[in-house]
């Protein structure tokens, strides 16, 4: 039984994509559990939907909270006058759906360090509390694949190594059909960044396929160990840019 947390080096990197990818790659019954759902209504699908949409019948979609304006959820709280979100409630969410699913698969709101209540408490202080319960933790970074990234991959990494929290590897959540030089390059330099393996690269648009094929996608995008068939050895050579 494993509680992996899905982090990402900012917001809109492919946090989503890649929860539904490693969903739909678990042969057994999976929980995946969104601590804080931010910009959008009571009635519309939020991420957790789409994991389920995308990864298939095996998903239990779990969120904890909701609110509405698309903010740090510290910052969205406050402005609609709604409870925030203690570590400790998510521990004991993460520990109850652990007591029945192999997986449990924790997707944050932004990066790592995004404040959840008014104590500043964070993804990382969630997965501390999961650790205080006797819960094992890891988390898997998503970065973007182009210039930036490094520096950004980096500091999350630090952040976790300072916490004592585990990070498992290192996934691209939108890898672009044609990739630039800073793009081809990250492939040798993200592990170098992170101190942690690369374990994939998710094709940009991945998510606007047919669920089926999606499933199908996955399993080529994601190393073995994540139960996937993605070589990262390979697929760095074929990238690789052009010498001087």
């Amino acid at each position: 039984m494993t509680v992996l947390f899905v982090t990402g080096t900012g917001t809109e990197v492919g946090k989503t994509v890649t929860t539904a990818a490693l969903a739909a790659l678990c042969i057994a019954p999976v929980a995946v559990l969104k601590p804080g759902q931010t910009g959008l209504r009571a009635d519309e699908p939020g991420d957790v939907a789409e994991v389920a949409r995308l990864a298939g019948p095996l998903v239990r979609p779990v969120e904890l909270v909701r609110y509405p304006e698309p903010l740090a959820p510290d910052t969205a709280a406050r402005r609609a006058g709604l409870p925030t979100l203690a570590p400790e409630d998510v521990a004991k969410a993460a520990a109850d759906l652990a007591a029945e699913h192999p997986t449990v698969l924790v997707e944050g709101a932004g990066g790592l360090l995004v404040r959840y209540d008014e104590q500043g408490r964070t993804l990382a202080d969630m997965a501390a509390a999961c650790q205080d319960l006797g819960l094992p933790v890891a988390f898997l970074l998503v970065a973007t694949a182009g210039l930036g990234t490094l520096n950004a991959t980096a500091l999350t990494a630090e952040a976790l190594r300072h916490r004592g929290l585990p990070l498992r590897g290192v996934v691209i959540g939108s890898w672009p059909e044609a990739p630039d030089l800073a793009t081809r390059c990250n492939l040798t330099d993200l592990p170098t960044a992170a101190d942690a393996p690369l374990l994939g690269a998710l094709p940009a648009g991945a998510a606007t396929l047919p669920p089926p094929a999606f499933r199908t996608l996955a399993a080529a995008s994601l190393a073995p160990c994540l139960g996937g068939t993605w070589d990262a050895t390979a697929f760095t050579a074929e990238h690789r840019p052009p010498t001087l």
